[in-house]
């Protein structure tokens, strides 16, 4: 967008047609509104309803998107062009609110005053010369991720996955050990959720203090596409004051990341363009592009991503997944079979990767040590299949312990998380990335191979799975 909020002058006009999200407005010939502009609908005794310009139409008449719902809108409604793209509160106000895709309020608390200054939603990504080549990893507490898929501070990390395989509950244990361990703000940006997720996403950030330090942006599953498609832009935006004029570091938490995608395809469809591949707009890379570029890192500063990526159909070879694949650092992969053996966090070691899981940014020890537990995995998998027919009995002694080892490291893998204890009754685990290396070595290196698998199950260190298993082993004398 090549709006840059200096305001122009505004300008009047007149609903001439709604085609549900979609409106069409008629203004005087020769004061045509610009591409990407909002324009604030009036209807009377009802809220503005706030709509982006997408096309002319004609010499008279723009295409808009309403970011709000359009149930009974007449033609012959005022509208008023306001001369700048959207625009949404940012700074220190937004802490510990819950704002819509236009920044205003939904927390029933009091609307932001005049002096709270607001950004267009719409901005360039950091040039190159501007970003910063700095690499630091940045440490999250969660065993399999530290491990395998290290993340990195100004990177973008998603977790890829089907519905009901943890992504939300990874995303709200993410926020909590982010405010322990890293000090900065949290943006959350709720793209296309339920009501449900996002009831109980607040109930935990106030329960756990976290609240103060976070501001919300929801575009709900019932609302509008037009709310859910900016919903990610307004977050940024956000998220990039706090990051360029503040210099805070922030982490930018979205759920979900297709929830985007699919409002633009409805968006997309709306307008009148023709779809491209398996029905996807055809715009779906610079939508995706315009999104993703702008998370980066400057130096003093820099904007963490950390998304969730609903996978349709556990299908990976998605064009929107594929496409949303391409501007991550870190790809955390969410699996249905683990999930459905209880095997929590159900991240996949194997699909998981990471460009920071090199031995010159992460140290030769945990490169290593990352590529023997994936190799022990590996080889373990290879074999399930004869393991499933004839037993792991017909196995060769090697092979044997080598599959014990990695059903040991498997389960050394997961973990409690914080913000499942009332659900579980088990209290939360933060593990530091050298006691996460000590006890993979010490698995591979055979120190666990007569203790029980399920004393390394939920854990979080090994000092504490060498506690479970002595008291095991007390009760079995």
């Amino acid at each position: 967008m090549s709006l840059s909020g200096s305001g122009t002058k505004e300008s009047a006009g007149t609903v001439v047609a709604a085609h549900g999200s979609v409106v069409d407005i008629r203004f005087s010939p020769g004061d045509l509104p610009a591409i990407g502009e909002a324009v604030d609908i009036l209807p009377e005794g009802a809220p503005r309803i706030v709509a982006e310009i997408q096309l002319h139409a004609d010499e008279t008449t723009v295409r808009a998107v309403a970011l709000a719902s359009t149930a009974g809108l007449r033609r012959g409604t005022p509208a008023r062009a306001t001369g700048d793209p959207v625009r949404v509160p940012v700074g220190e106000a937004v802490l510990g609110r819950l704002l819509n895709a236009v920044g205003d309020p939904m927390d029933d608390q009091p609307a932001f005053t005049e002096d709270v200054p607001r950004k267009p939603i719409h901005g360039a990504a950091p040039t190159l010369a501007e970003q910063s080549g700095k690499l630091s990893i940045f440490h999250t507490g969660i065993k399999v991720i530290d491990l395998l898929a290290p993340l990195v501070k100004g990177g973008k990390a998603a977790m890829f996955g089907g519905a009901g395989v943890g992504k939300t509950v990874l995303i709200m244990e993410l926020i909590r050990t982010t405010k322990e361990h890293h000090s900065g703000i949290s943006v959350f940006a709720g793209i296309g959720e339920r009501s449900r997720e996002g009831h109980e996403l607040m109930l935990e950030l106030r329960g756990s203090g976290v609240m103060e330090r976070t501001a919300l942006i929801f575009g709900q599953m019932n609302e509008c596409p037009g709310a859910r498609w900016r919903a990610g832009l307004s977050a940024l935006a956000i998220a990039e004051h706090f990051r360029d004029e503040a210099h805070d570091n922030v982490l930018l938490l979205v759920d979900n990341v297709y929830r985007l995608v699919q409002a633009g395809g409805e968006i997309s469809g709306l307008l009148g363009r023709i779809p491209s591949q398996v029905g996807y707009q055809p715009t779906l890379s610079s939508e995706i592009a315009e999104f993703e570029e702008r998370i980066a890192s400057v130096p003093g500063a820099a904007i963490t991503s950390i998304q969730a990526v609903y996978v349709p159909a556990d299908d990976f070879t998605d064009p929107a997944v594929a496409e949303i694949f391409t501007h991550l650092d870190s790809s955390i992969v969410l699996s249905r079979d683990m999930a459905s053996e209880g095997l929590y966090p159900a991240i996949d070691p194997l699909a998981s990767s990471s460009s920071l899981l090199d031995p010159r940014i992460v140290g030769a020890e945990h490169y290593r040590t990352a590529q023997d537990v994936r190799k022990a995995i590996t080889h373990y998998r290879d074999l399930q299949r004869i393991i499933a027919i004839l037993g792991i009995e017909e196995l060769s002694a090697s092979d044997r312990l080598v599959v014990a080892r990695a059903r040991r490291l498997v389960r050394f893998l997961t973990q409690p998380f914080m913000v499942t204890t009332a659900f579980t009754g088990k209290p939360g685990r933060t593990v530091e990335l050298e006691a996460t290396l000590a006890g993979c070595r010490a698995i591979l290196a055979g120190e666990t191979d007569d203790w029980a698998e399920s004393s390394l199950y939920m854990v979080g260190d090994l000092d504490e799975a060498r506690e479970r298993e002595t008291a095991a082993e007390a009760v079995a004398r």
